[in-house]
């Protein structure tokens, strides 16, 4: 699907309105449209697929369980698994998070995937195996999990339940009530087509603004900026690479050669992971997105807690890795 989107915007940028490639504007518009797509188009699977697994999943049982197990850690534990084995970025995780927190899902556990789920990407694994090897490999996706666990546990004891959004938490008290529907799928159909227009029609209009922002940023922010400012002679270079790659939109496997291309002109793999997880777990889109279903005080929390985790893992791998 990706490669009909990029030779449909090859189309209309390059050839239609005849932007060169080589310019900024054709750059920055060219990834607006290519990320708005595939992103708008997975958000909307993503929301329908929920909607239709909310509908006939044992809600309350799933529930009970992870909040009877809340203490121990596993709730945590199994979200960020399920956050590692699912291919998807951080806008398009959100979908899934938003069913989680309606079906009434401990908001730490919930988050838990949320943070996990961007940062570790199978086909990025992939392409670290070849280039990096096993040890990285490993290291990497371990440290993307212990995150999401840790992160989840932190905020959840924080108390940042109640700073969801309201229509969230609105949602998450009707389905709370809701006794077993024994309906046929057809039979659900309206319902959930009615829940997912309304969700999708909160989130995609971040969506769009978000990537506007990242693809400029793009677009016009040249490769030099980083080599400069995260280089091995800046002892802080690990939380002005994360905080650098805040603005951008880029996922695990996007950002994969900017990643070879920063560590080629002698920045510190720490360093580059550290802004890699920045890019792809705490984007400003991702950020904007956020902010339709978390209130400021949980979002101002998430993005401290999670960088600050990030921050220790670029220092951690510089240490490991050097």
């Amino acid at each position: 699907m990706e490669s009909l989107l990029i030779k449909a915007a090859d189309y209309l940028v390059y050839q239609l309105l005849g932007i060169g490639a080589e310019t900024t504007l054709g750059s920055a518009l060219h990834y607006f449209l290519v990320s708005t797509t595939h992103i708008v188009l997975l958000v909307i699977i993503i929301t329908y697929l929920m909607g239709i697994i909310q509908s006939y999943l044992p809600l309350n049982k799933i529930r009970a369980y992870l909040e009877n197990n809340k203490k121990f850690g596993v709730g945590n534990i199994l979200a960020s698994i399920l956050g590692a084995i699912t291919p998807f970025c951080s806008c398009s995780s959100i979908p899934l998070f938003v069913g989680m927190m309606q079906s009434r899902i401990p908001l730490g556990i919930a988050l838990s995937f949320l943070i996990t789920s961007p940062l570790v990407n199978e086909v990025a694994i992939a392409l670290f195996l070849v280039t990096y090897g096993i040890k990285f490999t490993v290291v990497y996706v371990l440290f993307g999990i212990l995150l999401g666990v840790i992160g989840g546990i932190v905020l959840d004891k924080l108390g940042m339940a109640k700073y969801v959004a309201d229509w969230v938490q609105n949602l998450a008290e009707t389905h709370a009530i809701e006794e077993e529907d024994k309906r046929s799928l057809k039979e659900r159909l309206p319902e959930i087509h009615k829940e997912t227009v309304q969700t999708l029609k909160k989130l995609i209009p971040y969506i769009t603004v978000g990537l506007a922002i990242g693809s400029f940023i793009h677009g016009y922010v040249p490769a030099e900026f980083f080599q400069k400012y995260i280089s091995a002679d800046n002892p802080f270079a690990v939380p002005i690479a994360v905080l650098t790659a805040i603005p951008l939109y880029i996922d695990a496997v996007g950002i994969l050669p900017v990643i070879d291309t920063l560590v080629a002109k002698g920045v510190p793999m720490g360093t580059a992971i550290a802004f890699m997880m920045g890019a792809v777990g705490l984007s400003l889109p991702e950020a904007l997105l956020l902010k339709k279903v978390m209130k400021k005080q949980l979002i101002f929390a998430f993005f401290g807690t999670i960088g600050f985790g990030m921050i220790l893992a670029g220092y951690f791998f510089n240490i490991m890795f050097s």
